[in-house]
């Protein structure tokens, strides 16, 4: 027999399992109106009405639902309402300056938008067939008993297309299938032990690769899903206490961000010996994972993937064969890529690239077959990341591709040169990532000036802000008189990164 694996599945467990059981507790504190608690069953009436909604504005399946969303309970919903009916999710990262925004709506042919309130400033650049405002047009989406058009199923279609940077200056559009966002959430759910009395706070942004899968691994066991719409230490604390918070998911900078909470907590340190972390986006440093262990008696596990693989391909989690080896020892080894997850083979190529085959890798990058072409090549995923495995652990060396992870974020240093080549007074210029504690690396600009021009580097921050998200903006603009380069003429980042990270074994941070 077979049948189809559908992201849906999850949601109907838990409403067949746990109807009555609080599923999501909506952010509070937002500038639309809160859902509050919602039960599983009640989860579920919000996907069918949307899916509902969705039939009655026409939008055909294999249609996309663009959202432009802090996190939010009706974003979670979405992930179902949405794509468990057979459109297509773009959810889109909230942080995008409005041209970004506009170009992914367009891109992606979006036939419905669904913004948060705070971001209504989109809609005066933002276009497509049916345009609402979350809290504004609740009833439009989300108040319909009519049952929304039965959808056969198909493991194969997209569910929800994921914009990253990458390396260029465009966004590209990461088709993730049914059966990839399915097999992600399981096999993530296995290897981070997730129960039935597990409560997630979700301090990572939902747009980000869905979350990781969370909201479908954990709405499958019937857990609780705690929405946080953005990131305090304080309130990571507070939530977490108030909750009986489990299992958080985050960016080396939300970790920072909770142990700098730490200093003004009042009383023990809620979670310890209950929560675990898992941190991806980059390896924060040994001394931080020392830390998150014995600072906030928290289990850090650290997982490595991409957009692209949905986005599990390694986990790294303490083992009984460390146990006796001292608690900078253990940190260092936790600090490591990982492991492959079930059903994820490694390799490295020639040049180190690290490649990988998983039931999780995408199916294509939309309307971009030459692209997907590239990053498929010889049946394997390239990542672009360079790295070394040892004793079945995979350890990230150097990204060989120009991307600069700040806080969890991709950012292209081409898109960023683009923009600082645009002012005037900039000759040339390079982008490169250098260590950062909180963010683990700095954007930072090197810059060779026109002759006889003069610019400061707040003019040239200010510059960027008008053209590129506040997180893709150079935290630093050092002036340089010319710039490494080969005989062909192409830019040497290596010998610009080389003062930056020479004191480091990795050339990532």
């Amino acid at each position: 027999m077979f049948f189809d694996l559908n992201v849906l599945d999850f949601l109907e467990r838990a409403e067949t399992v746990y109807p009555e059981r609080i599923a999501v507790v909506d952010e509070p504190d937002q500038p639309g109106p809160s859902w509050g608690s919602l039960t599983y069953a009640e989860v579920a009436r919000l996907a069918r009405a949307q899916a509902a909604s969705l039939d009655a504005l026409g939008v055909p399946v294999g249609g996309r639902v663009a959202i432009v969303s802090h996190n939010a309970a009706r974003l979670l919903v979405s992930f179902f309402g949405v794509s468990g009916w057979g459109r297509v999710l773009v959810p889109v990262n909230f942080r995008l300056a409005p041209a970004e925004v506009r170009y992914i709506i367009e891109h992606s042919g979006a036939e419905v938008v669904i913004i948060d309130p705070e971001l209504k400033h989109l809609l005066d650049t933002v276009s497509a067939p049916h345009v609402y405002v979350i809290g504004e047009n609740d009833a439009e989406l989300f108040d319909t008993d009519a049952a929304p058009r039965p959808w056969s199923g198909d493991e194969a279609a997209t569910a929800t297309i994921n914009y990253t940077s990458g390396t260029t200056a465009r966004p590209k559009g990461v088709q993730l299938t049914h059966r990839n966002l399915w097999l992600n959430a399981v096999v993530f759910g296995l290897h981070a032990t997730l129960t039935a009395e597990d409560v997630l706070l979700h301090t990572l942004p939902m747009f980000h690769a869905n979350g990781w899968g969370m909201p479908y691994a954990v709405t499958g066991m019937g857990g609780k899903h705690i929405v946080l719409r953005k990131v305090d230490g304080g309130e990571i604390l507070r939530r977490i206490e108030a909750h009986g918070v489990t299992l958080l998911c985050a960016a080396p900078a939300v970790v920072t961000a909770a142990l700098d909470a730490t200093a003004a907590w009042d009383g023990e340190i809620p979670g310890r010996g209950r929560v675990r972390i898992v941190v991806a986006g980059a390896p924060p440093p040994t001394r931080t994972i020392q830390r998150v262990r014995e600072e906030l008696g928290w289990e850090f596990i650290q997982i490595y993937g991409l957009t692209e693989t949905a986005p599990l391909l390694t986990v790294n989690r303490m083992r009984p064969e460390w146990a006796e080896l001292d608690d900078y020892q253990q940190a260092r080894l936790l600090g490591r890529a990982g492991a492959p997850a079930i059903g994820v083979r490694l390799k490295l190529d020639e040049t180190g690239e690290v490649l990988a085959q998983s039931n999780h890798v995408l199916d294509g990058y939309w309307e971009n077959p030459e692209e997907t072409a590239r990053v498929q090549a010889g049946g394997w995923f390239h990542t672009g990341d360079g790295g070394s495995i040892s004793e079945g652990y995979l350890t990230i060396a150097d990204r060989k591709k120009d991307v600069i992870i700040t806080g969890g974020e991709n950012v292209s240093s081409i898109e960023v040169e683009d923009a600082l080549a645009s002012h005037p007074a900039v000759r040339e210029v390079a982008v490169i990532g250098i260590p950062d504690d909180k963010w683990g690396e700095s954007v930072t600009a090197l810059v060779v000036t026109e002759q006889g021009a003069e610019v400061s580097q707040e003019e040239l921050l200010d510059h960027c802000r008008h053209h590129l998200a506040g997180y893709k903006c150079p935290k630093r603009v050092d002036f340089l008189d010319a710039l490494p380069r080969t005989a062909t003429g192409k830019i040497q980042k290596f010998k610009l990164r080389q003062p930056y990270w020479e004191a480091r074994e990795r050339q990532v941070n």
